[in-house]
């Protein structure tokens, strides 16, 4: 038996490695670059269920499709079989627990964990060191934390993750991360960057960073979309109409005691209306322009993936373009902390904006398993060309080939 803060748990689940191995034998291809990363997760592992929490977390960083999710998530469940876990609901707050006295661990990504802070922080009105008290509320909930897809854009998030993190950390809470970045890179020629070294210093300090170098993109490797294997109705460009696809989507996922609703009134999303263009139980249609375009945010989507289990987006326009510099005062629409920044030069293109939404949105839907159905004039490939978010984008593409596969 193993003795975990006041409860025992029996060791029948399989550790990280051993579940692994076990996926080695069945369905995915084996991959040198994975094997430092699963000895760690596997060591992390044995040291959070031991009665004293290891100092220091990982930080899993490599291109796009190199298993990053994958081991994490083998190491969340594993931990799952042997204590309790967390994923956090839509509406849920991270502190939401007051009464629980045995230390949890969660799992989330790191965009709905910002969404989240911003959200806490706008009711701390009146708490000295409101960003000390957030960070506490978390510790006190939890041991270890999860994030998947570490990646820092935003002023107001740079400026606050050094008080949070130096909290937390000090507090004794483990960080396992994935990134498509190493530390050192972490937001990147951002405004006001050295304000974020603090962060880079405790990041490098607290957990152990773990390289999966490689040029394998396994979601492309293993799950590569062709007309012979795939839905006619999943290919693009779209050979036809997203009222015949939504159509073929209620029959292939029937809905008990659900019934089509043609252009139904708009629904709620973080009490902003939403135009919606059919829905049928937990499958939804709507047009890209009222997702993507407009003031959407992380909350936003966050909602969404709570509520239904698969999306058709209709009309996705050919995005990116050339690159043009403009000018911009201050950060993300989602931002809590207000700066100072004054008048600045930014090179994107023009439907750079909508295509930010639109990564926040298929991040958001993947990290909760709903499926994204595009209905588009282009090749999926030819989705984004040029702008100044190509970087970024190539998860995206990543994603949604995988996605694809779920149908």
């Amino acid at each position: 038996m193993v003795y975990y803060p006041d409860q025992q748990f029996t060791l029948s689940a399989m550790s990280p490695l051993q579940a692994y191995q076990q996926r080695l034998q069945h369905n995915i291809v084996e991959d040198p670059a994975q094997q430092q990363a699963i000895l760690a997760l596997d060591l992390l592992y044995q040291q959070c269920l031991s009665v004293s929490t290891s100092s220091s977390g990982l930080y899993l960083w490599g291109d796009v499709g190199r298993g990053k999710t994958f081991l994490m998530d083998l190491f969340y469940q594993s931990l799952c079989d042997q204590i309790q876990c967390d994923q956090i609901q839509c509406n849920q707050s991270m502190n939401s627990s007051q009464h629980q006295t045995n230390k949890t661990v969660l799992r989330l990504h790191f965009h709905r964990f910002m969404a989240m802070i911003h959200q806490q922080l706008n009711q701390t009105s009146g708490i000295r060191d409101p960003l000390i008290h957030i960070g506490k509320q978390i510790a006190a909930k939890y041991s270890v934390i999860c994030f998947d897809e570490f990646f820092v854009a935003d002023i107001g998030d740079a400026i606050l993750l050094g008080r949070l993190f130096e909290t937390l950390f000090q507090s004794g809470v483990v960080l396992v991360a994935t990134s498509n970045v190493p530390i050192v890179d972490l937001y990147k020629n951002g405004l006001q960057r050295d304000r974020f070294l603090h962060t880079i210093d405790l990041l490098l300090q607290y957990t152990q960073s773990i390289h999966l170098d490689g040029q394998i993109d396994h979601r492309l490797h293993s799950n590569a979309v062709t007309s012979t294997t795939s839905a006619h109705w999943l290919i693009l460009p779209s050979v036809i109409k997203p009222q015949t696809v939504f159509s073929l989507l209620c029959q292939q996922y029937p809905q008990a005691n659900a019934s089509i609703i043609n252009q139904p009134d708009p629904i709620e999303i973080c009490q902003r209306a939403i135009a919606i263009e059919a829905q049928y139980g937990q499958l939804a249609w709507f047009e890209f322009s009222a997702l993507c375009q407009g003031p959407r945010s992380a909350l936003d989507y966050i909602e969404l993936a709570g509520r239904f289990s698969h999306i058709l987006l209709s009309n996705v326009p050919k995005l990116g373009g050339e690159v043009r510099s403009w000018i911009k005062a201050r950060g993300t629409e989602d931002g809590a902390l207000a700066t100072t920044t004054g008048e600045r030069q930014l090179a994107y293109a023009s439907e750079d904006d909508p295509t930010r939404r639109f990564i926040s949105l298929v991040d958001e839907l993947y990290d909760q398993k709903v499926m994204l159905i595009l209905n588009s004039d282009c090749n999926l490939e030819d989705l984004y060309v040029d702008g100044a978010l190509q970087f970024e984008f190539r998860r995206t593409y990543s994603r949604l080939i995988e996605m694809q596969q779920w149908a």
